[in-house]
């Protein structure tokens, strides 16, 4: 007699149908420091396709997951411990909040029935997190683990994306449960109505001077392509935001620069001259406005292209708003074929030139004078291949990127946006592990590099290979010069002595060599891609440039 009953579903921990949905979920990767507070999680993972990268610090696991989601659709993933653990890691939630970068944050938790007796490293994940954060979950009940797992995932990349944070009571996730997975929920993408494709074309077939700006974290390199194809055939310029530079290559004629911090004054004019402004994929923001100052005449034009329809962050005037994800609007754009105008071709010409005088290099000195960063850009530019990729974090130095580093691509160029120091090194390391084939680098601080510059220790443990320059002026520079601005000749707070960081990377298990001349420059270059190309490990250089005077 044949046995017709049905066979019993498959079952699992909570912890390991967590790491099974994940998968799911399309997740290679994902950045720890581990703690006992969710080994069930870390069993799973030992098996699974996800590869385990293990961290020195949470901040550092939490940029390494940021950084993650700014070159990918997927969330970044990053796992840490309970109290202290979860604190370190809330400077990268910080960043994936302000940059609108797609990210998920599980937290290991004291057990279930240990909450609220101030427990061992017990803190209010909603308490800690719920402003800086879209959605904060605790995984009360096993049952729903995939299903949470499901709503984070969609959560961090739904309208404007950002940070997701999960906690995990250490005894629930040992909770054996139905083993069936939650399906992936759709995102819904936007585009433009049949009203917001008229009010566009109209006020494009009007305008004398248009200029586009586009920003943040939810392209693809194919929408990036078609945006910068549409550009150039209508004549049309293009300004990035802030740290957002590559989504139209630096070399096609119709990128003016960037609109931010240390931005040519050209580029910045744009904003009061142009009568037609189009945002994609970002907002008239604090940054681009000159702190909530420029383009507040409501007489100009404005359209906002952006998935979030709060707007939040934006400033000025909003003629009209298409709300949709950048690929989705670009799809729609390329529609709109309009004849150029000659005043078009001027305005962009015109631009172009301002960019090109902004981007040249600078004079290759390759003396016996001081190391400088002018001599090191000049030299090393040119001998980047066309995919090359470059990371920073936050300070003066991050200044040479801006203005030379050819980004050709989306994404390029990754950065924090919310001006996070000690991101440089953990991005970097990132960038190597999901591009294991591109050139790599990292321009970093003296001040920045050692706040994170343990994780090329992970670097080595997972052969991560970037370029790492760490210019080193003894200084918290950035901070010095606002202080000389609004407390001249009262130097306090901002002075560095430092160690030797070509002997700290050699000793991490990758190449370094100090600098301290422009003469030394090129021979310093070809060793870092010697170690890099030949021998598969990271290379560091020293670059030791002028200090300024420490006391008047």
């Amino acid at each position: 007699m044949s046995d017709h009953s049905t066979p019993s579903p498959a079952r699992k921990s909570a912890g390991h149908v967590i790491v099974d949905s994940l998968f799911a979920h399309g997740v290679k990767r994902t950045y720890v420091v581990p703690g006992e507070s969710y080994l069930d999680v870390l069993d799973g993972l030992y098996e699974s396709e996800i590869e385990t990268v293990v961290c020195r610090h949470e901040g550092g696991a939490a940029y390494m997951a940021e950084a993650d989601g700014k070159m990918d659709s997927i969330p970044g993933i990053a796992m840490v411990t309970r109290g202290p653990g979860a604190a370190n890691a809330h400077v990268g939630l910080h960043t994936a909040w302000q940059d609108s970068t797609p990210m998920v944050l599980f937290v290991g938790l004291i057990p279930f029935e240990h909450r609220d007796r101030e427990a061992f490293q017990e803190f209010d994940p909603k308490a800690w997190f719920g402003t800086g954060a879209k959605r904060v979950m605790t995984l009360d009940h096993a049952e729903r683990a995939s299903e949470i797992v499901a709503e984070a995932m969609f959560a961090a990349v739904s309208g404007r994306p950002g940070p997701v944070v999960i906690g995990l009571p250490e005894d629930i996730i040992k909770q054996e449960i139905d083993a069936t997975l939650h399906p992936v929920i759709p995102v819904g993408l936007g585009g433009m109505t049949v009203e917001d494709w008229k009010a566009l074309e109209s006020a494009l077939q009007e305008s004398e001077k248009p200029l586009f700006v586009f920003g943040g974290n939810d392209w693809t390199n194919r929408g990036a392509q078609q945006f910068t194809k549409w550009l150039e055939d209508h004549n049309i310029p293009a300004a990035a935001e802030w740290r957002c530079e590559g989504t139209v290559p630096f070399t096609s004629p119709s990128y003016v620069g960037p609109i931010g911090y240390g931005r040519p004054k050209p580029t910045y004019d744009l904003l009061a001259e142009t009568d037609l402004l189009v945002f994609v994929g970002t907002v008239p923001g604090d940054v681009i406005t000159d702190g909530f100052t420029a383009r507040q005449n409501w007489d100009q034009k404005n359209f906002i292209v952006t998935i979030d329809p709060s707007l939040r962050g934006r400033s000025g005037p909003v003629t009209h708003q298409i709300v949709a994800k950048p690929d989705v609007f670009i799809r729609d754009l390329v529609r709109i074929n309009l004849p150029v105008k000659e005043s078009w071709k001027a305005w962009t010409k015109k631009m172009r030139e301002e960019q090109e005088k902004f981007s040249a290099l600078p004079t290759n000195n390759n003396g016996d004078g001081p190391a400088t960063m002018d001599t090191l850009m000049a030299t090393m530019v040119p001998q980047l291949p066309e995919d090359a990729m470059v990371t920073f974090g936050a300070g003066e130095h991050t200044n040479w990127a801006h203005r030379y580093f050819p980004t050709n691509s989306y994404a390029s160029m990754i950065s924090a946006r919310n001006g996070s120091m000690g991101y440089s090194i953990p991005s970097a390391v990132a960038a190597s592990l999901k591009y294991p084939g591109r050139r790599v680098v990292t321009i970093a601080g003296d001040g920045e590099f050692l706040m994170n510059g343990q994780e090329l220790a992970t670097a080595t443990q997972y052969g991560a290979t970037p370029l790492v320059i760490v210019m080193d002026n003894s200084e918290y520079g950035t901070i010095r010069t606002h202080q000389e601005r609004d407390y001249p000749e009262r130097i306090s707070g901002t002075q560095l002595k430092n160690p030797d960081f070509a002997l700290m990377a050699q000793s991490f298990g990758g190449f370094g060599v100090r600098v301290e001349k422009d003469s030394e420059i090129p021979a310093a270059l070809e060793s870092a891609y010697k170690a890099i190309d030949e021998d598969k490990k990271f290379a560091l250089i020293h670059l030791v440039v002028e200090q300024r005077s420490k006391a008047y």
